[in-house]
């Protein structure tokens, strides 16, 4: 039951247009809309270790920084921004300003790397409870990791450009519906 509360309470943090200063602030919502889901994905394949909880949990939040990285022009075209506000004042962008007139800058493709460097971060950790997964479930949980971390790959190679960029978020829609 706390999981699915976990998962609704970032679906209300979504509702509400909460902003993240901090990259923890935005782990906060990655775990509550991805890592819960991991954690029940595991839970349902009759994982109940909290290490291979933990990790999946990770994968979750890894997938969801990819998310929150593919997917910056079309969260601002909409009045959302997840990507870190501190780290965009770091870059130079005062984040209600950009918010106001998305575009891509260099300063900014700094900051959706750094949200594309801590995913991969996850993605690392993560991967390492795949092992403890039912073996017919490893392989469709390797796959939609690597078929995630690919999306940042696609962003990575259009250096960074997720904002004004259809290719990169096409190229990366393609790879997310692999999963699906």
């Amino acid at each position: 039951r706390a999981l699915l509360d976990a998962l609704l309470e970032g679906f209300s943090w979504d509702a509400a247009g909460r902003r993240y200063e901090t990259i923890d602030d935005l782990h906060g919502y990655c775990a509550r809309v991805a890592g819960s889901v991991g954690a029940m994905m595991a839970m349902i394949m009759g994982i109940t270790n909290p290490h291979a909880l933990a990790r999946a949990c990770e994968l979750g939040n890894a997938m969801q920084l990819t998310n929150i990285a593919r997917d910056v022009g079309e969260d601002a075209r909409n009045g959302r921004l997840y990507l870190p506000r501190a780290w965009m004042r770091v870059a130079g962008i005062d984040p209600n300003d950009w918010l106001a007139n998305p575009q891509f800058t260099p300063a900014l493709g700094e900051v959706i790397g750094r949200v594309l460097l801590e995913a991969d971060r996850l993605y690392q950790r993560g991967s390492s409870g795949i092992a403890a997964l039912p073996r017919d479930c490893r392989g469709a949980i390797l796959a939609a990791a690597s078929i995630y971390a690919e999306i940042g790959r696609v962003i990575s190679d259009r250096e960074m450009n997720s904002v004004n960029s259809r290719a990169v978020v096409g190229s990366a829609r393609k790879l997310t519906l692999l999963c699906i």
